[in-house]
């Protein structure tokens, strides 16, 4: 897909198809009844799930199953309108051929079978013929439990099953819908390894050919010279407007060098036009090589504001796990996301540290101050031509965040979450943007835990709670998933 598609596919709403199914049996019963037929009170109940719906999704409705033929339609209008995801519901009892015709023939696509839970029904009995009416369209629970034995006798994979009340469904759709859109996106996207894998890390190495048939990204490799030649491609001007814009935002350590600056400044412009030129959506870059400092002179040191706009990503160390998370979390909540390795744990305080050096999202308005332009003083004393070269030192913005980890295992995939607060304070641990964090549950047992699950130093953190959706993400995708509580 060209870079112009992917752009536009992250700024749609997710696309949701309606497999409504009920029963020819009773679709005329009652015609001339007050009440309604029993189609028209469940078309009244399709259209009430609509307009619930439509302010969120972009929702594609072939109609009420009925029949063999309405069935076919629908199967080609979802495929046409190439919709995220299905929301499948039995509207009452119903035969089953459709479900069953529906799960052996509908291609790979992410389906939320929904069964509503009435507060109370509109009838006491049903000796009148208008309450009996009522009585079958109210059988839902009978229609999805017949339904339920096909989804594993046909092996339907990609069907989550939720049961609750309309406002609470409401949200489960909502939230599935989130990872159902991701996992589009994934199949779309582009990531760039600059330039290969980082082999002090053998943790982080992935199989190129599984990740894209298991995750959905392409995967480029990308040269340092290529970087370097972006770079010089950079003007003046470009610099400039940039620098006068960091300029403004934050404050700058005394001790910064000018031509240093404008060097680490030139540079983020360069990754950040390349990134865009070549249609890269997560840029993992090894910044600890090197040969990159030998022909560059620097790492970039700020993160330029277009990954943002374009809903992309940075992310140091040539992890490719930590730049699939880290965008997984840009795509589900549109936040800052930054990366991260915890360094230690203080258990008086029940707090950990973390952080990470090289570029990291600083991009957040709302906590400029808590960015400070400094040296890399990790580099400041090697013989590299921009040695020390500054870079935006951010204390990472306070709150509940999640924090989240996404690795290979064997050919599968698995994700770790938990929830953590960010704490204010000082900026405490030189050339590492950084925290620290408290857990909702003891540290020790938090780590003992990941430990025992077994990943990888890297994480990334977003602002809120997106566990939900990365259950959900998961599920569809069939990767294990860990939530630590």
């Amino acid at each position: 897909m060209a870079t112009m598609n992917i752009k536009s596919l992250k700024l749609e709403k997710p696309k949701a198809g309606l497999l409504l199914i009920a029963s020819p049996r009773f679709r005329d019963l009652g015609k001339e009844l007050l009440g309604g037929s029993y189609d028209e009170r469940k078309l009244a109940q399709v259209e009430e799930m609509i307009n619930s719906l439509n302010g969120s999704l972009t929702i594609v409705n072939p109609g009420i199953i009925y029949e063999r033929g309405d069935l076919n339609r629908s199967m080609d209008l979802f495929m046409a309108e190439k919709v995220d995801f299905i929301i499948a519901e039995f509207l009452s009892w119903a035969e089953d051929f459709n479900w069953v015709r529906f799960l052996r023939d509908m291609p790979d696509i992410p389906v939320l079978f929904i069964n509503t839970a009435r507060e109370k029904v509109t009838f006491d009995t049903t000796i009148d013929e208008d309450d009996f009416i009522d009585f079958l369209s109210a059988g839902n629970l009978v229609g999805s439990l017949e339904a339920s034995g096909s989804i594993p006798r046909v092996d339907r994979k990609n069907v989550k099953i939720v049961l609750g009340s309309r406002k609470e469904l409401l949200g489960d759709i909502l939230s599935f819908s989130k990872a159902a859109k991701v996992r589009s996106i994934m199949r779309n996207s582009t990531f760039g390894l600059l330039s290969g894998y980082n082999d002090l890390m053998w943790s982080t190495y992935i199989d190129p050919y599984n990740f894209f048939t298991r995750v959905g990204p392409e995967l480029k490799f990308i040269s340092y010279s290529t970087l370097a030649d972006e770079i010089q491609n950079v003007t003046d001007k470009e610099t400039t407007e940039y620098q006068n814009e960091l300029k403004s935002n934050y404050s700058i350590a005394d001790d910064v060098d000018n031509d240093k600056l404008f060097a680490s400044v030139r540079a983020s412009v360069g990754i950040a036009k390349l990134s865009e030129r070549l249609g890269i959506d997560a840029m993992v870059f090894n910044d600890v090589d090197p040969a990159m400092f030998e022909l560059i002179g620097l790492r970039p040191g700020f993160y330029h504001p277009s990954f943002n706009s374009n809903k992309t990503v940075l992310v140091p160390e040539a992890d490719m796990g930590a730049g699939t998370i880290t965008y997984i979390m840009k795509l589900l909540t549109g936040k800052n996301v930054n990366f991260i390795e915890p360094f230690h744990i203080e258990t008086a305080y029940n707090t950990f540290a973390a952080g990470h050096a090289g570029p990291n999202d600083h991009n957040d308005e709302k906590f400029s101050e808590n960015v400070l332009i400094a040296r890399d003083v990790r580099f400041a004393k090697t013989n590299y031509m921009y040695a020390g070269a500054p870079f935006a030192w951010n204390r990472f913005s306070p709150g509940l965040k999640t924090m989240a980890q996404f690795t290979e295992n064997n050919g599968s995939y698995k994700i770790i979450c938990t929830l953590v607060e960010s704490l204010p304070g000082k900026h405490l641990f030189a050339s590492y943007s950084h925290s620290i964090f408290r857990p909702e549950m003891p540290v020790k047992e938090l780590f003992e835990k990941i430990l025992k699950i077994g990943g990888t130093q890297h994480f990334a953190i977003a602002d809120g709670d997106c566990r939900k959706e990365l259950a959900s993400l998961a599920d569809i995708m069939g990767f294990d998933f860990f939530e630590i509580a």
